[in-house]
């Protein structure tokens, strides 16, 4: 991520995840908080990175 839009299109669409309640994507630092209601698929969440154009890399 690179941009506020990136930051934007990340968190989109983890936020399309059921459960999920907040994302924070922040470009500077690559990080992403996600908060859920209910347990977190790790490769759902892989899958909404990729399909925002990105990897998810590094612990989860």
């Amino acid at each position: 991520m690179t941009c506020g839009h990136c930051e934007g299109a990340v968190a989109g669409e983890i936020s399309e995840i059921p459960g999920v309640t907040s994302v924070k994507a922040v470009a500077s630092t690559g990080r992403v908080s996600v908060v859920s209601d209910a347990p977190l698929d790790l490769e759902a969440v892989r899958a909404a990175v990729d399909e925002a154009g990105y990897e998810l890399v590094g612990r989860a």
